[in-house]
Order: C-alpha cells, then structure tokens, then sequence
C-alpha cells in the first residue's frame, strides 16, 4: 500500500523551494535512465547493396556485418549492454515453409557470431518469428489463410536452437504463439542450453506503429492479411495480464509490452501485478513521429530522454529504443 503524502500548508510547504536549483533539482530526483537500462535494435542486411538510411527511419541505418561488428563496439563504449538483431534478408529466398529461419548461416545467425567475435561480453538479443523469412509476411506458418499454432511452434523450436548454438544470450520470441515459451524453455533445457533466458514479447499488441519497422525488415509489401488472430486487442488490458501471466508461468525470465509509449499503463500493470524484469519497445513508429518532429524543428533533441524516462517511471526496467547510442552518448 502506498503511503498517503503529507504537505503542510502554504506558505510553510512551497514546491518550489526544491526546483530552485540543478543540485537541489537532483538530489530528489525520483526516476533514473542510464545506459544499463537500454538495449539497441540493429537491422543487418545480407543484401548487396541493402545497407543505409531507411527512409522512414531517418537516422537508423541496415547495417552489414562489419556494421554490426562497429555497432557492438559502440556499444561496449557506451555501456549498452544489449543489441538485439533484426535480419533483413533477400525477398528471393522467403518460402511458405520457412526453412532459413533454422539455417545455421542465415544473417541473423552469422551476424551473432560476428558481434561475439568483437565483443564477447555483449549481450546479444535475438528475433524468434518467422516473418523475415516467411512469403506471406506473418510470424507463423500459414495454410488456407490461416496461421498455425503448434506447427509454427514446432518451427520456432528450430529456430531457438540454432540462435543458442550461435550464441545468443537472449531470445526474444515475438510471435505470440500460444505455448511457445513452453515448448522453447523445454527446448533449450533438453539440448543443453539451460542458461539462454528469454525475453518474452508477452503483451504485443495488433498495433499501426510497426509500419517502419516492417520497410526496415522488407516486409512490408509481403503481409498478406493483418495479425489481428495472434497479436493482442489494442483495447484489451486484462487479456494482456493473461498473456503475460501464461508467459511467466511457462518459463520467461523477463517480459516486453509492445509497442511502448501509448501502452504504459500496460506497462504499470505488469510491473505492479508481476514484480518481474519487465521491458519496453520503443517501436519504429514512435522514433519516426518524434524523429520526424525533431528534424521539422517541432520538437526540441530533450525529448527523447523525456521519452525513455517515462518508460522508466512506467515501472520498465529496460527499453529497446533505436535512439540507444545517442541517448548513451548523452548520459556519458
């Protein structure tokens, strides 16, 4: 229970006499952001050519795999614990059935082993979903129009194992399956990768704010339908807790809502209901809206640190954020 404040009266209480100064303004200080609480999306193509700004992503860029490798580097000088890895990888080689996810040399794999080499104390986060190398553009398997569940979890498997192999430390299994985290925890027990943890997408929600990100991945023109069956009712607060509840129970060692600022009472919840390490996904739509601002002249730089601290106030123990590097840069 929280405790009721108690302020005296004016003038015996004045507010102000705490904002006076950056000294006083920071000795209370309520909500901290450092470069611990941050993990950095990287995009790495293995298309020729692939490379560079995406245009609606301005200041995000498709990186090589010597990209990523100076993207790691950074990090570590920087104090970001985390990349996470999103391939984008070539149209011409995207099935039904969706075999590359599980080959050991397809580039988000190859692209984990470059990043270990150059910084092995790196935590590098992985994308367990079908969609980069899926036809029809959707995390699961598709038949009849329909997405399939225990098939696409039987695939997901593969994919995790071959992740682990490569040397993830973090899975990110984003799909919204029913019964994933399950069957990857019992997976990754089973073959001898016990310390892998998950990060379970556990509340993602059917949102509009994943349009850049699916120009930055080469999705976009693919997704036949939309992936209303298997992600979350944007209205739907308490079947949220159910999904997050499921994924706890199941094994997750940490837990993301997503997308991030327009769902932080999503955010307060899981943190208040579950008291587990609980993440935050700054989405490709939320940087391109204040991005886009910023570079308009609407908004003034100080507001992505605004951002990230209310995701941090939220109850977010950490933030995916494509603003990582810059935000680091500014802490130091």
């Amino acid at each position: 229970m929280s405790p009721t404040p108690i302020t005296a009266p004016f003038p015996a209480a004045r507010l102000r006499r705490l904002r006076r100064t950056p000294a006083l303004r920071a000795m209370v200080t309520e909500t901290t952001l450092t470069p611990a609480n941050l993990i950095w999306p990287i995009f790495v193509t293995e298309i020729a050519g692939g490379e560079g700004e995406i245009p609606s992503m301005p200041g995000v860029e498709r990186l090589t795999l010597d990209g990523a490798k100076r993207a790691a580097e950074t990090a570590m000088r920087l104090g970001i614990p985390a990349i996470c890895i999103f391939p984008h990888s070539d149209p011409d080689l995207k099935t039904e059935s969706c075999e590359r996810a599980w080959d050991p040399e397809n580039i988000g794999n190859r692209a984990i082993r470059a990043i270990k080499q150059v910084a092995p104390e790196l935590a590098v986060m992985t994308d367990i979903a079908l969609d980069p190398y899926n036809a029809n553009g959707h995390d699961g398997l598709v038949r009849d129009g329909v997405i399939l569940n225990d098939e696409t979890v039987e695939a997901l498997g593969r994919m995790a194992l071959v992740q682990a192999e490569a040397g993830a430390d973090i899975l990110g299994p984003s799909d919204m399956m029913d019964g994933r985290i399950g069957a990857l925890r019992g997976r990754l027990e089973e073959s001898g990768h016990k310390d892998v943890a998950i990060l379970s997408y556990a509340a993602k929600f059917a949102s509009g704010f994943y349009g850049p990100f699916r120009d930055a991945v080469g999705a976009s023109g693919r997704l036949v339908g939309d992936k209303k069956t298997y992600q979350v009712n944007p209205a739907n607060r308490e079947e949220a807790m159910r999904c997050v509840a499921r994924d706890l129970s199941e094994g997750a060692d940490m837990v993301m809502v997503k997308p991030g600022m327009p769902y932080l009472d999503i955010c307060r919840m899981v943190k208040d209901q579950f008291a587990a390490p609980t993440f935050a996904y700054q989405v490709s739509g939320e940087y391109a809206m204040i991005e886009g601002a910023i570079r308009n002249g609407w908004l003034a730089r100080e507001v992505v640190v605004e951002s990230l601290l209310a995701f941090r106030r939220a109850g977010c123990d950490g933030i995916l954020t494509y603003y990582a590097p810059q935000v680091a840069e500014r802490l130091a």
